[in-house]
């Protein structure tokens, strides 16, 4: 499938809060062999692997963010400034390596249901499942 990609990385402003701690409570992984990703979690749930066809890298979905919800975007952990302003806004067709749970998922955002952009990942969440 064809997404647009876009990138991020753990210093930019409202990221500093988490620092490089991703949605799921481990690290942001920009260097291993499977690669962090943000994504809206009810179109692609955490733990949904996939490989950008293009580069040849896997990353796995363990991070979302506000921007993301509602979009069909996937956004890129990148460890620095240079790399995610390397990457920019890509549009690449991606490879679904393994599929997330959408139950998991909806555990994790339940208690942060207080964010506009949780609460209607766990509607659509619910709606389809």
């Amino acid at each position: 499938m064809k997404v647009r990609t876009t990138a991020y990385t753990h210093t930019e402003a409202d990221h500093l809060r988490y620092g490089k701690s991703n949605a799921i409570g481990t690290t942001l992984d920009g260097d291993g062999v499977i690669r962090s990703a943000a994504a809206d979690w009810a179109r692609w749930p955490a733990g949904t692997r996939f490989l950008i066809m293009s580069t040849g890298q896997v990353y796995q979905v363990d991070d979302y963010g506000w921007a993301l919800s509602g979009r069909n975007t996937i956004d890129i952990y990148c460890p620095s400034w240079a790399e995610m302003n390397n990457w920019g806004v890509r549009r690449v067709t991606i490879q679904i390596l393994r599929w997330g749970d959408p139950w998991a998922s909806y555990r994790i955002l339940r208690p942060r249901s207080d964010f506009a952009h949780v609460r209607r990942m766990l509607a659509e969440i619910r709606s389809f499942y």
